[in-house]
């Protein structure tokens, strides 16, 4: 994933999903740059849809539920717009395309907006998939941890830059654990029972499952850096000039997310379609692990997507003590709640 969102492990070829990729960026183009343009172009006095492209933060899978929950079941088409989901992978950046204008919306983390912020990139938060990230230290059983402090000493298959790690080893004081690099591969850290590894909780869980592995875990949002995670963003130019497309395609992916939750089984093949190498099992494992941290939290009583300036706020003050941003902004011009739905 993008910025501080490292390699997913997904256990399954990437060929499909990058030829995916490769067709979908083809056509970015002529999908894109027709913001304003939904008006009565064959006399009938019906308006065209309006085409826009959301990047995906990774390859097709139940992660991007609502997404594809809301084109399977026309909930874009019924706002007003003919969306286009663009996989991700390790090598696409959203918030980059998304403010060159090659597409109106894209996901990232909560970090990575910040830290676009402060690159000069005009991106703004409208939403959330993920109450809580899904991301997670993984370890055998019988390792001797318990905690984060007990990380000291073992070696641990992390992308050294990203925050979440800089966080953990400030606040947990872990300047005797092995940092080792990062690849995505699991291997290493199956063969070595002292090991730790990143992964998530929705793909890293059931790899490790099937191959028999006893493991447990480390939630990062549990350290204390909890940041929503599949945050939906566009441009502060997208919301001046078209807030109403930006208010369709916040109410179509609430309303995708809310149908994913009971009618997975439903969606997934969709998602398949994009990501063949992903199995159906594995899918409908990842979306059982996924609803609490889509559901829970705020979104259970404030509605699905929800965000607040407390937590934004304290993620951009985290991300500040280890020297990730080096100024603080103004937080109501990092996210906005106006164009979620009223629950």
């Amino acid at each position: 994933m993008e910025g501080s969102m490292t390699m997913k492990t997904v256990n399954a070829k990437r060929g499909a999903a990058l030829t995916a990729i490769m067709a979908l960026s083809a056509g970015l183009m002529s999908a894109c740059g027709s913001n304003g343009n939904a008006s009565d172009s064959n006399g009938s006095g019906t308006k065209e849809p309006v085409k826009a492209t959301l990047v995906l933060n990774w390859f097709a899978e139940p992660e991007h539920g609502g997404n594809f929950a809301a084109q399977e079941k026309g909930f874009y088409a019924d706002g007003g717009l003919d969306m286009t989901l663009m996989p991700g992978g390790p090598s696409v950046s959203a918030t980059q395309i998304v403010a060159s204008g090659k597409a109106e919306f894209g996901m990232a983390n909560a970090d990575d907006i910040l830290v676009a912020r402060q690159e000069g990139i005009p991106v703004v938060a409208i939403g959330t998939a993920f109450q809580k990230s899904p991301q997670a230290l993984f370890y055998h059983k019988n390792a001797g941890i318990d905690g984060f402090g007990d990380l000291n000493g073992h070696k641990v298959y992390v992308a050294s830059t990203a925050s979440f790690w800089l966080f953990m080893k400030n606040k947990y004081k872990l300047g005797d654990a092995q940092e080792m690099k990062y690849t995505g591969s699991l291997v290493n850290f199956v063969n070595d029972k002292q090991a730790v590894t990143q992964g998530y909780v929705t793909s890293e869980t059931y790899t490790l499952q099937q191959q028999g592995v006893e493991f447990d875990m480390l939630l990062n949002a549990d350290s204390g850096y909890n940041v929503y995670a599949g945050v939906y963003f566009t441009t502060e130019d997208m919301i001046k000039d078209h807030p109403d497309e930006v208010k369709a395609f916040m109410a179509a992916t609430v309303k995708g997310w809310d149908y994913y939750k009971d009618h997975a089984d439903e969606i997934n093949p969709a998602i398949q379609k994009q990501n063949p190498d992903m199995s159906l099992d594995m899918m409908k494992f990842s979306a059982e692990k996924e609803m609490d941290f889509a559901f829970g939290g705020d979104a259970a009583t404030d509605g699905t997507g929800t965000m607040s300036e407390a937590r934004w706020t304290e993620l951009q003050q985290q991300l500040l003590d280890v020297g990730v941003l080096k100024k603080k902004e103004d937080i109501g011009s990092v996210f906005t709640k106006e164009f979620l739905p009223s629950k």
